[in-house]
């Protein structure tokens, strides 16, 4: 086995260059970074950003991991593929960032900007504890959210080993019909075969959950030993303490790369991209049945969605999260369509202000 071992270690005691295939480039992501460098004079350095901090950021290349400032490009996120310039001494700068071909992305709160947890992944893998309790709403959300990031979403089930599975099973598959499902034990090492398969080189999945979930531990047995730190679970709620306090990439020993990303508090949905459709496929199947076709679902006559709820084939919990979903992003599309709209109209008083205003001729 090629030597791993460090690859989930602390980034500032160097991490080893791989291929950057090893790291999750598929063939497409090459080539656009040939492109890329093309485009600037065939100089530079590929990489990817395996971790933000506050001033820098980490960048893996094929000949290990280098520090780098944004070089104006920020704010960079953990995955996305850049090229570098060596700037002075050991210092590299960002000359030039891919544009993202998916990206993980909440709204911010009151009015912050969007906030993007993963970019470049191929799958969002949410991770989901046999110990905690489930929140089915909790669960739509994150699929909303990866459905509506260009990737596709995968349940995992941990810590398998503690009791019997088929309640929560069902809870997940209600929740997100057609999704993938995999229960996983660390413990056993049920279900980590599986999961291998959907990564490998030019593959990248973020894992995203709750605190507690088992996240860490999982990682670290895809790696095959303690390499991320994990904490404790309070057993009087089933709530985990954040061990994992900043987003890292890290490459699998087979190859490919998991995000892995801290506990997730906050879901504001982010701009509709299709993922509601996506995640409520069973209300949308009934709702194309409904005699009008701009039926609300609340008391119109032949609506097909109140038909299933009464005969028991639609939960009618699902159709309220999907109304509220539903109106939570179309008031984000609002407010992002009225702030770009005031961002183009102060434009010509900033270009009057700095003198930059065409004379009449």
């Amino acid at each position: 086995m090629s030597n791993c071992s460090g690859v989930g270690q602390a980034y500032d005691r160097g991490v080893p260059g791989f291929a950057l295939d090893h790291w999750g480039a598929s063939r497409e992501d090459l080539a656009a970074l040939e492109e890329l460098k093309s485009a600037h004079g065939g100089a530079g350095i590929a990489g990817r950003v395996a971790r933000v901090d506050r001033t820098e950021v980490r960048v893996v290349t094929e000949s290990g991991s280098v520090r780098s400032s944004d070089g104006g490009h920020g704010p960079l996120c953990v995955g996305d593929w850049v090229l570098l310039d060596r700037a002075e001494g050991e210092r590299h700068e960002v000359r030039a960032v891919l544009e993202r071909r998916s990206a993980l992305t909440r709204s911010g709160r009151a009015g912050a900007p969007p906030q993007t947890l993963a970019a470049n992944v191929d799958e969002v893998m949410i991770v989901v504890a046999l110990d905690q309790q489930l929140d089915p709403a909790r669960l739509e959300r994150f699929l909303t959210l990866a459905w509506d990031s260009r990737a596709s979403p995968v349940m995992l089930l941990t810590k398998c080993d503690l009791g019997d599975t088929t309640t929560a099973v069902q809870a997940l598959e209600a929740g997100g019909p057609g999704v993938p499902l995999i229960a996983v034990s660390t413990r056993s090492g049920a279900g980590l075969d599986e999961l291998l398969s959907h990564l490998g080189p030019g593959r990248t999945a973020a894992l995203v959950g709750s605190s507690g979930a088992g996240k860490s531990s999982l990682i670290n047995a895809l790696l095959g030993g303690e390499l991320l730190p994990v904490g404790a679970v309070r057993a009087r709620d089933g709530k985990g303490r954040h061990t994992t306090s900043w987003r890292e990439l890290v490459a699998m020993p087979g190859g490919g790369a998991i995000i892995d990303t801290p506990g997730v508090r906050s879901l504001g949905l982010w701009l509709d991209e299709g993922g509601l459709d996506a995640t409520f496929s069973d209300v949308l199947g009934y709702a194309e049945k409904c005699r009008f076709s701009d039926c609300s679902h609340t008391r119109e006559p032949g609506c097909a969605v109140l038909a299933a709820i009464a005969r028991g084939a639609l939960d009618e919990r699902r159709l309220e999260s999907f109304s509220k979903l539903q109106r939570e992003t179309e008031g984000v599309t609002r407010r992002h369509e009225a702030r770009a709209a005031s961002d183009e109209s102060r434009k010509p008083a900033a270009a009057e202000r700095d003198g930059r205003r065409p004379r009449p001729r």
